[in-house]
């Protein structure tokens, strides 16, 4: 079997490895070992499921790891393995129901309404990143979260600076100290169980001993952290209609298309700039024509496996009418995403009041020209220069 090289400046699996198998043997970046690439759909739900391979495992590996300045710490829920894993989350789940989604999408569209209001009384030209894009998730995940007012602006930097590999692993680390440190002081107040936000239902869970403070504190931060990753994917969402009028088009044209629309373009853009923690192989397996022996690490590549042929026909086309769209871009698995109906609510909030309230919306310079963000959990251009 062939081996390659994951780069660093590329999403695993959207080289030549991809096309080349399901399970491929890679060489890690900077001799940080080997491990095996998982490409296809099938494989990497096969692996993400499977309790053969170990998130708890990856502890005292850092050789396994791609990016070991974003690994959370021991016992934080991205390193559990179930039951660990399930006991930590359930207790914040009905923040992340439908209903729970529900009760923030008015508040949502408010402060969607009130930030384009803003950009469009100062006129054109704008950043759609800086103006809309960047501070409208951070907000919704403050109202979700149940973060005052006040902290809103500083939880929004230092999210920024806890995901970004450009200011350095101590500035992101001083970050993540700064916001469990809120966090810690929300949940330690809300222990009666009163309130509906995410840190009102971890307090009740403290409470209870259904968790630790310090458990309930790093899941807080993982949730906060993980909401900017719409930041990130709301930027390639709409460079793509802006670089693609035909379809924005179509969308103001045809409304009821839009939900369907939003999950086609979150399958189509890339969702990872570098794989995240490994899975451990607990014991020898076969999979994809590959024997992975009790101890190998494996990343699975979820853009890739986005793009599979074998499920999306036609991969590399945006298709809107596509169905079924069985798109991996939350993950899959115990680890999949809480915040997926978050995610996609504010995606189709986005697209919905940009293209309804400013109808002219266009690209004030070539986009082909703005540099992509350096070290951001998504690619994606650095700022959304527009005119209207």
């Amino acid at each position: 079997m062939s081996e390659e090289t994951i780069p660093r400046s590329a999403p695993p699996g959207r080289d030549g490895a991809a096309r080349r198998g399901p399970v491929t043997r890679v060489e890690l970046p900077g001799g940080a070992g080997r491990a095996w690439l998982v490409t296809r759909h099938h494989e990497v739900r096969v692996v993400t499921g499977d309790p053969r391979f170990s998130r708890e495992a990856v502890v005292g590996r850092q050789a396994a790891l791609l990016a070991p300045h974003a690994v959370p710490a021991r016992g934080t829920v991205v390193l559990l393995d179930p039951p660990g894993h399930t006991r930590l989350r359930r207790p914040v789940a009905a923040a992340f129901t439908a209903r729970g989604v529900e009760r923030v999408r008015h508040r949502a569209r408010e402060l969607l309404d009130e930030l384009v209001g803003a950009m469009l009384r100062q006129g054109p030209p704008a950043d759609l990143t800086a103006a809309v894009l960047s501070p409208f998730p951070i907000a919704v995940g403050c109202e979700l979260m149940g973060v005052p007012a006040a902290d809103r602006h500083a939880m929004h930097t230092w999210t920024q600076l806890a995901l970004s590999r450009a200011h350095g692993a101590g500035a992101g680390a001083r970050a993540r100290h700064e916001m469990a440190a809120c966090f810690s002081d929300l949940i330690g107040l809300r222990r009666d169980g009163a309130g509906q936000d995410a840190a009102s239902l971890l307090g009740a869970a403290v409470g209870r001993g259904e968790m630790t403070p310090e458990e309930a504190v790093g899941l807080a931060v993982l949730l906060q952290t993980g909401g900017e990753a719409v930041t990130d994917s709301g930027r390639q969402l709409l460079r793509v209609l802006l670089t693609r009028p035909d379809l924005a088009e179509r969308l103001r044209s045809e409304p009821e298309s839009r939900p369907r629309a939003v999950d086609e373009l979150l399958r189509w853009i890339p969702h990872r700039a570098a794989a995240g923690p490994p899975r451990i192989a607990l014991e020898d397996v076969r999979i994809g024509g590959a024997r992975i022996r009790a101890g190998d690490a494996v990343h699975v590549s979820y853009p890739a496996a986005n793009r599979d042929p074998d499920v999306f026909p036609d991969p590399d086309t945006i298709d809107f009418s596509r169905s079924p769209n069985p798109h991996l871009a939350f993950g899959s698995g115990p680890h999949r995403c809480p915040g997926d109906r978050l995610a996609r609510m504010e995606a189709e909030l986005l697209v919905g009041v940009l293209l309804d309230r400013v109808p002219g919306l266009r690209p004030a310079v070539p986009l082909e020209d703005v540099p992509f963000g350096a070290g951001a959990p998504v690619p994606g251009p650095q700022a959304l220069p527009v005119t209207w």
